[in-house]
């Protein structure tokens, strides 16, 4: 009698262990409703029966125990069974094989039969086809083949080893879940998260906390998301971020592709590579091949370069980058737009296409185009396509240049001086000056503009034109003219009479954007109306000699100098025949004159 008390206190202190452990699974497969069955011995090498004062019947098994509650087998060296509650204490050995898929493996249990809850002790091994879970102290529902554990346990499942403080395996689903300090490992990546869904047949597991993932020499971290063990395929968001060496990243959602080995960020996308940053709504980044794509709003930083356009792509191995859309790329006090732009890091040498802009900040130099080469180490750029446009800012006004092709370039790197080169029609406009000509340099160094074949200068009513030409900017303002071979100077306020200045060279001198004098050397000739307080014509002086110097105010000859016995005469208007008084080499070509910006297209 005292040996039947003593097993029913031990049951009951059991039987107390697994009702605290016991908590409700996150989710449930449906329960088995049937009525339960009573547990058989099928086999042991001992048998003792024992019924106490109330008639309740308890058997102690001992030696090669075999039991059975309908499909479900229980082995183990020794068994307490307590009949009429359906009830069984194992110990050493202890197995449960619930059809051909499951069997589980313990040195002691409380099982209970008429729940068909098992709550097993000790170096407990649940296998179930090719995943096995280990640990010391493990409730199962036979109903509905759930196993919960509360004390740490290892899941493993081919090269995979997952293991955590709380835990449900879903056996009839392959599905666990995992709760407090859960770790992942395999050959190929680990992993420590709060909580996770593990899926052992498809291999994915599902995050539910802060999670992080290392492979390789990768990183990756979220609080949400799903990752394919297999295939190593993931979807990750909340707080998605993650490190690779030197790089780092971070978006709404991360999506990585373990077949293509391609990274997908999205929302408020952000990726840093050393000294390169990039941010976009969406970015691309491919492992093998280092191509990273920007997409929406993107931008891109370097030391050198700030890049903003729609789509940015970067070649990491070839050095170069593509735009697509809308670009802006800041270099230095350069700034340079277009609807696309192609760079070679590496080489230094870059293309832009559509609608091209680019600003020299420094010098205050603006070229408008529809395609530019560009080329870093010189700030070399050639524009073509559309009859180019420069605009340049002198006397707080500003100055448009035109040409079939335009040059510009730093002849030192090391300042900002730089070279303008205009060839093929140029043409140029500006409020107070228009002029015309085959080629054009313009220096930044000494700023001076020359003027090459056939060139025609416009100020006011007053035409230059000669060979070659020169003007002279000081401070952004027209300083000097210099006029050489076959010089001409034409001025007509009202095209019916012309002053003529005609010489071998001419030096035209301003004030403040005003003519002051004129120097004309070599042959000088000279065709000049006279006016009266009226401003009515009163006659013509024509006059030739070595030289001479003109003095101006308000764009009219106050005063002439001549030099070494010049030789004239003066004729009344009224008398004149005025094909007499045009000299050989006059060209009035007022009718290529830009009138407006238009003319320069």
């Amino acid at each position: 009698m005292e040996i039947k008390k003593i097993l029913r206190v031990l049951f009951f202190m059991i039987l107390g262990l697994g009702t605290q452990a016991q908590v409700i699974p996150i989710e449930e497969s449906p329960p088995d409703t049937a009525k339960p069955q009573k547990v058989i011995v099928e086999h042991s090498n001992i048998f003792q029966g024992f019924v106490d004062e109330e008639g309740k019947e308890t058997h102690y098994l001992k030696g090669e125990v075999e039991m059975r509650q309908g499909s479900t087998f229980m082995s183990c060296d020794t068994a307490i069974l307590f009949v009429e509650e359906n009830n069984v204490i194992a110990y050493g050995n202890v197995l449960i094989q619930q059809g051909d898929s499951l069997a589980v493996y313990a040195d002691s249990l409380f099982y209970n039969g008429n729940e068909r809850v098992a709550d097993l002790f000790r170096d407990v091994s649940l296998s179930s086809k090719e995943q096995q879970l280990f640990t010391e102290l493990l409730k199962y529902d036979l109903k509905t083949k759930v196993a919960t554990y509360f004390t740490g346990a290892t899941l493993t499942t081919d090269s995979t080893q997952l293991t955590s403080r709380k835990g449900y395996f879903y056996v009839s689903r392959d599905e666990a879940y995992f709760k407090d300090t859960v770790f992942v490992v395999n050959e190929k990546f680990s992993m420590v998260c709060d909580t996770l869904k593990y899926n052992v047949k498809t291999k994915e597991a599902t995050f539910l906390g802060p999670t992080r993932i290392d492979q390789n020499n990768s990183k990756i971290y979220c609080e949400r998301g799903t990752y394919n063990t297999e295939t190593r395929n993931a979807v990750l968001y909340e707080n998605a971020q993650f490190i690779k060496e030197d790089q780092q990243g971070t978006s709404d959602t991360i999506i990585y592709d373990g077949k293509l080995k391609e990274l997908i960020m999205k929302g408020n996308a952000k990726f840093r590579d050393n000294d390169k940053k990039a941010s976009a709504d969406q970015i691309v980044y491919e492992e093998e091949t280092e191509i990273t794509r920007m997409e929406g709003n993107a931008i891109y930083d370097s030391k050198t370069q700030h890049i903003e356009s729609d789509i940015i792509i970067y070649n990491k191995k070839e050095a170069t980058y593509n735009t697509m859309g809308r670009s802006t790329v800041v270099d230095g006090s350069n700034i340079l737009q277009a609807d696309s732009i192609n760079f070679d890091d590496e080489k230094g040498l870059g293309y832009a296409q559509g609608n091209v802009v680019w600003v020299d900040t420094a010098e205050q130099i603006t070229i408008v185009c529809q395609e530019a080469d560009y080329e870093k180490e010189t700030d070399y750029i050639l524009a073509r396509g559309g009859r180019p446009l420069l605009i340049t800012l002198i006397d707080d006004d500003s100055l448009f240049l035109s040409s079939d092709t335009l040059v510009s370039l730093r002849e030192n790197p090391e300042d900002s001086l730089r070279t303008l080169f205009a060839y093929n029609d140029v043409r140029i406009f500006k409020n107070d000056l228009q002029g015309i000509c085959d080629s054009l340099v313009y220096s930044t160094a000494d700023s001076v503009f020359f003027f090459y074949q056939n060139p025609v200068i416009w100020s006011d009513s007053t035409q230059f034109s000669a060979d070659t030409m020169q003007i002279q900017m000081v401070n952004n303002k027209m300083d000097k003219i210099f006029l050489q071979d076959k010089s001409f100077i034409i001025n007509s306020p009202d095209e019916i009479f012309f002053n003529q200045i005609k010489g071998r060279s001419i030096t035209a001198y301003f004030i403040n954007d005003d003519l002051n004098r004129m120097k004309v050397e070599g042959n000088s000739e000279t065709v000049y109306y006279t006016l009266n307080e009226d401003n009515a014509y009163t006659g013509v002086n024509k006059t030739l000699c070595s030289e001479m110097m003109l003095y101006f105010a308000e764009n009219k000859v106050q005063n002439i100098h001549y030099y070494n016995k010049p030789s004239g005469n003066y004729a009344p208007i009224d008398k004149i025949n005025q094909s007499e008084y045009i000299l050989d080499g006059f060209k009035w070509e007022i009718d290529k004159k830009p009138k407006s910006l238009e003319d320069l297209f």
